[in-house]
């Protein structure tokens, strides 16, 4: 009988496809990175416990364009500062990414809250324009123009927090308790430049980050960037607690009920 690619495979088979994917070369990416203060109790809103807020309340939007081999990738983030046991970092509400391969991967595995979208990174000279955009809206968008060259900072180490869970069967609560994952990113630069320009957010339905408005820009930057992750749970997370936030997930029907807030435009 002819394989069938469905069919099972081989132990060898399983084991060749693990050591291939643990020694994956640099992968470089450039992308555009905007940071800024919010309203501190907006940041305390989004974030599901035990995650709480960092000391400054910023948010950092993230878009680049990934030198995946023969199939480019657009990919972004949209984060705000936490903080869990002592530990630092950065809570995903919404990943963009330009295609299927990246969203398996990273919701199933790590729980990032991946979905299909557009990303833009656009340069001109010293003119940058980069933006995230679902349904037809670029709910955020970066514009401006180089101003100087950066120094190259040494490795960072970064965390995300992610939470991985199942929705139930039969569509109430979970299949099984949810876990927080702490996803931690070392990121090396080989060019890194500063950007004078402004971030402006827009108001869409299914990704609202204009809840989260730009009190005081802190930095646009645009970078060629290389990183490498490593995830682990770190504990079990109750169920109940985190129920509320799982529509952040899910481009939900009924959010058409949460409307924007009172004077927004």
């Amino acid at each position: 009988m002819a394989r069938v690619r469905y069919g099972a495979r081989t132990e060898a088979e399983i084991a060749a496809s693990r050591e291939r994917s643990s020694r994956l070369p640099d992968i470089w990416s450039t992308g555009v990175v905007a940071v800024w203060e919010t309203d501190p109790d907006v940041v305390a809103a989004v974030l599901p416990p035990p995650l709480e807020p960092a000391d400054r309340p910023l948010v950092r939007a993230n878009m680049s364009k990934v030198d995946l081999p023969g199939h480019p990738l657009g990919a972004g983030s949209v984060a705000v500062a936490a903080r869990h046991d002592g530990v630092e970092g950065w809570y995903p509400l919404v990943m963009p990414m330009t295609h299927e391969r990246a969203l398996t991967g990273g919701r199933e595995v790590f729980g990032e809250p991946k979905k299909l979208g557009e990303v833009t990174v656009e340069r001109d000279g010293l003119v940058v324009r980069a933006a995230l955009a679902r349904h037809g809206i670029a709910f955020v968008e970066v514009r401006g123009a180089v101003d100087r060259e950066l120094p190259l900072p040494g490795a960072v180490r970064k965390t995300d927090f992610y939470f991985k869970f199942l929705p139930s069967v039969d569509g109430s609560g979970f299949d099984a308790e949810p876990v927080l994952v702490h996803c931690v990113r070392n990121e090396r630069a080989r060019r890194l430049e500063h950007v004078t320009g402004d971030v402006v957010l827009r108001e869409s339905m299914f990704d609202p980050v204009a809840d989260l408005p730009v009190r005081r820009l802190v930095e646009i930057t645009i970078g060629e960037r290389t990183t490498d992750q490593k995830g682990r749970v770190v504990e079990q997370v109750s169920a109940r607690a985190l129920l509320p936030y799982i529509h952040q997930r899910y481009d939900d029907p009924l959010q058409i009920l949460d409307g924007p807030p009172e004077g927004s435009v």
